[in-house]
């Protein structure tokens, strides 16, 4: 009888490390297997605009603009019923933003989704969302900062998504958005990017070919420890912030540091820090040394000066899709596949 109940044992134990190991492979297949891309934008395609997060109060100016923008690029426009709507800090009730993102996502006609705005709000329709027929016909989703948490969401089922200006930033002032409109035309209608990045003695050099994934700071660190967060293993991770204090985004990159985020990082690229916030203790060093001191034990290369994030230029990335990255203290280059 021990002896039956010994042998059972071990075929349960063997059974049980077989099921690890392949559970392991699956997660390892998920991490390393190529991204699906959306089908390109073309003359004649319908794009929508959506409010997933904060509210547009006395911005429908630039909802204007964008629809101007679109359709001198050929395409059609269709606004979401509740773009205008408001709910305390949000867009809407929940509901209400979720119904218009979901209707974006499941409409056929429709090959691209532009969110108007940032700001907060859209971690809470994540689960409300329904993906199988996105899944069925995908679309570009297209954003920055909030939207960050759509970008995790969309990475984590398969699909790449586009790191661009919304709606809202599009100002009085276009000359100051060439580069930012440009570079998103680029990204959704199919023309290659490639970015030249100033050169910073803060670089640590190196040369690696990776998926770039990532985004808004905070939204990374708010995602930890969820189904939304990104596996970075493999991966470049592309951050920029807005607003913060320096002690903050200390205090962010520790958290990400000690749930793992950068073990596996195959490189690092650090977008516009903007608005810094002066604490009344001094922090002692540039945000520069701060993400170098911070990441100290990696020797993944790291580029600084990318174009992208909470300022007028924010160049567009293709997040998910594998790049080439070059860094040297006198400049990095950024090449699209």
């Amino acid at each position: 009888m021990q002896k039956i109940q010994l042998t059972t044992g071990i075929i349960l134990g063997l059974m049980l490390i077989s099921i690890q190991i392949l559970f392991a492979q699956n997660n390892a297949h998920t991490n390393t297997m190529k991204l699906k891309q959306p089908p390109y934008l073309k003359a004649g395609d319908t794009v929508a605009i959506v409010a997933p997060s904060g509210i547009l109060n006395g911005r429908s100016g630039e909802i204007e603009r964008a629809k101007a923008l679109l359709k001198s690029w050929n395409l059609h426009v269709v606004i979401g019923k509740h773009v205008f709507k408001q709910n305390n800090h949000f867009a809407g009730t929940d509901d209400e933003r979720c119904e218009d993102f979901q209707n974006a996502l499941d409409d056929p006609k429709i090959k691209a989704i532009w969110c108007a705005r940032g700001g907060y709000g859209t971690v809470r329709i994540l689960e409300k969302l329904d993906y199988t027929k996105f899944r069925e016909k995908p679309k570009w989703i297209i954003g920055y900062s909030d939207i960050t948490a759509l970008h995790n969401q969309f990475h984590n089922e398969g699909f790449e998504s586009i790191h661009a200006i919304m709606c809202t930033s599009l100002i009085d002032k276009p000359e100051e958005l060439e580069q930012s409109i440009e570079t998103m035309k680029q990204a959704v209608f199919g023309e290659k990017l490639q970015y030249k990045l100033k050169g910073s003695n803060y670089n640590r050099s190196g040369k690696v070919s990776a998926p770039i994934v990532g985004g808004n700071l905070t939204m990374l660190h708010t995602m930890l420890g969820s189904n939304t967060s990104i596996d970075t293993s493999g991966k470049i991770l592309f951050i920029e912030e807005i607003g913060e204090y320096k002690y903050h985004i200390d205090r962010m990159l520790q958290s990400l540091k000690r749930a793992g985020y950068f073990d596996k990082c195959a490189g690092l690229i650090v977008g516009d820090m903007s608005k810094m916030r002066k604490n009344t203790t001094p922090w002692g060093s540039s945000i520069e040394q701060l993400i170098i001191d911070a990441l100290a034990e990696y020797n993944f290369p790291i580029a600084f000066n990318m174009p992208a994030g909470h300022e007028n230029d924010n160049r567009a990335l293709i997040l998910g899709r594998t790049i080439d990255l070059e860094v040297t203290k006198e400049g990095s280059i950024i090449n699209f596949k």
